[in-house]
C-alpha cells in the first residue's frame, strides 16, 4: 500500500498570524531522514518548535512546527515542499530494489565571477541573492585590489536544479545586476571547469589556529577567543542522559539543553554519523531558553546501546556538538586581523547551511570590511571541517586594535550564527 506523492509532505499554516507553519512527513524510513529534513528546514531559514518522530523501522511519521528565523524572511512554502519532498524514499513497496536507480546525479557546480567596485556589505547583499535564488553556496574565493575593486568567485549548485536553463541563468543574473548597480563592472555564470577543484581546500592553517578551531575540547577557563562570554557559560548545563529501563528493545537518550538555531539538526546530524536510528522521538518546545528532547534509539543492528564505552562517546560527541556547533577564532594574519569560522562536515559530506549567510551579515552589521574570503575544507584526523575565512579591512567604522574589540566581533559573529 502506498502514499500519493501529494500526501509524502503536508505543510499546513497556522489558523492565526504568527502561529507555526505544520510540516507533516509520511513515508518509507531510512536512517538519517530526520536530520536531511532538518537540514532543509534550516537552509530555507526556518525554526523548529517543536517535533513529533515515529518509525516502525519500515514506514516513518514526522511531524515539525516551524516558524521563520526572521521576520523579513520571505519563504517559498511549495519550494521548501519540493526540496523535503526529493529526500524521501519512494513510496513503493519494491523501494529498496530501486533505491539506486532512482537516484539522481548530483547537481552541477557553477562558477559565478564578479568583478565590481567594492562597497560595504557588498559580500553579504549578493549572498543573500543568492539564497533567495535556491543557489547553494560551496566554495567562494574574495579578492580585493588595490584600486578598491573586488573579484569574486562563487561555485554554487542549484537547489532546483534549473541553472542550466537559459531563464534561470537570466534571472539569476538579472537578480545580481540589480543588487551591484552600476558599482558592477562584469558579471559571468558558466559550468565550473578544473579550477573548481583548486578551490576546494582551505589554504594553509597556522598550528596554533587549526589547533584552537578544531580541538575536541573548549573550555571557558582558558584565555581564548573560543571562551564562552559570561552570560553564555549557562551552555555548561547540557546534559545527556542515557536510559535502557523503560523499553526491551529501545535506549532512551534523554537531552536537556540551551536551545540555538539548528538545535535539533545538530543533534541528528550527530546521530546520523553514528548509523543511529530514531524510532520515536519528542523535541519541545524552548522553555525559559532551554530545550527537552527524549529520543528513543537504536543501533544500526536494531539493538540497544548496552555498551558503556559506545555511551560515553556518543554523550560527549552531542555535548561538543551542542555546545560548539560552530567554532569562531579571530588571529593576527601578520599585519592583519583574520576571522575564521568552522562547523563540522556529515559524513555524507553535507556542510552546515547559511554558515557564510550569517557570518557575512553579522560582519556588515558591525560596519566591517571584508578585504578577502574563502571558503574550503580542512581534514583532521577524525573528521573534515567546513572552514570560512575573513580578512577584515582595518579602514572601518569598528575599531579591533585591541583584544577587547577582537572579543566584541567574535561574540556578535557567534550570537547571530546561534540565533541568541
Amino acid at each position: 500500500m502506498g502514499v500519493l506523492n501529494d500526501d509524502v509532505v503536508l505543510i499546513q499554516k497556522g489558523s492565526k498570524p504568527g502561529e507555526p507553519y505544520v510540516i507533516t512527513v509520511n513515508c518509507p524510513d531510512k536512517t538519517g531522514l530526520g536530520c536531511d529534513l532538518c537540514r532543509i528546514i534550516l537552509d530555507f531559514g526556518l525554526y523548529i518548535t517543536k517535533g513529533d518522530i515515529s518509525t516502525d523501522g519500515i514506514w516513518c511519521y514526522i511531524v515539525l512546527w516551524v516558524v521563520p528565523h526572521s521576520s523579513s524572511l520571505s519563504i517559498r512554502w511549495s519550494n521548501l515542499k519540493d526540496r523535503l519532498l526529493s529526500i524521501c524514499p519512494p513510496c513503493s513497496a519494491s523501494y529498496c530494489f530501486n533505491l539506486q536507480a532512482n537516484c539522481t546525479a548530483p547537481s552541477p557546480f557553477y562558477l559565478l565571477k564578479f568583478f565590481s567596485l567594492d562597497r560595504k556589505g557588498l559580500l553579504h547583499d549578493v549572498t543573500q541573492v543568492l539564497c533567495e535564488l535556491e543557489l547553494s553556496i560551496q566554495r567562494v574565493k574574495v579578492m580585493t585590489t588595490p584600486d578598491d575593486r573586488v573579484l569574486d568567485l562563487f561555485f554554487i549548485t542549484d537547489n532546483l536544479d534549473l541553472l542550466h536553463t537559459k531563464q534561470r541563468q537570466e534571472d539569476t543574473l538579472e537578480q545580481l545586476n540589480a543588487v551591484l548597480g552600476e558599482s558592477c563592472i562584469s558579471c559571468e555564470l558558466q559550468l565550473a571547469g578544473p579550477e573548481y577543484k583548486n578551490h576546494q581546500c582551505i589554504s594553509s592553517l597556522s598550528p596554533v589556529i587549526a589547533e584552537e578551531l578544531f580541538r575536541c575540547e573548549l573550555s571557558d577557563k582558558e584565555s581564548r577567543s573560543q571562551a564562552l562570554s559570561p552570560d553564555m557559560t549557562i551552555l555548561k548545563k547540557a546534559t545527556v542522559v542515557v536510559d535502557n529501563s523503560l523499553s526491551p528493545a529501545h535506549t532512551l537518550l534523554q537531552i536537556y539543553c540551551v536551545d540555538h538555531k539548528g538545535l535539533v539538526y545538530d543533534i541528528l546530524r550527530t546521530l546520523k554519523d553514528y548509523n543511529i536510528k530514531i524510532s520515536y522521538g519528542r523535541f519541545s518546545q524552548n522553555t525559559k531558553g532551554y530545550r527537552d528532547l527524549d529520543l528513543f534509539i537504536q543501533q544500526k543492528d536494531g539493538k540497544k546501546i548496552v555498551d558503556l564505552e559506545k555511551q560515553t562517546a556518543l554523550c560527549s560527541r552531542l555535548k561538543m556538538e551542542m555546545l560548539h556547533p560552530l567554532r569562531v577564532v579571530i588571529s593576527n594574519r601578520g599585519p592583519d586581523t583574520e576571522l575564521l569560522v568552522a562547523n563540522p562536515v556529515e559524513l555524507s559530506g553535507n556542510g552546515r547551511p547559511r554558515v557564510f549567510f550569517d557570518a557575512t551579515l553579522a560582519l556588515k552589521l558591525l560596519g566591517i570590511c571584508i578585504f578577502s574570503a574563502e571558503i574550503g575544507r580542512h581534514s583532521t584526523s577524525d573528521r573534515e571541517w567546513e572552514v570560512y575565512r575573513f580578512l577584515l579591512e582595518e579602514n572601518c567604522e569598528f575599531q579591533f586594535l585591541n583584544m577587547v574589540g577582537k572579543n566584541q566581533i567574535v561574540d556578535r559573529v557567534r550570537r547571530l550564527l546561534m540565533g541568541w
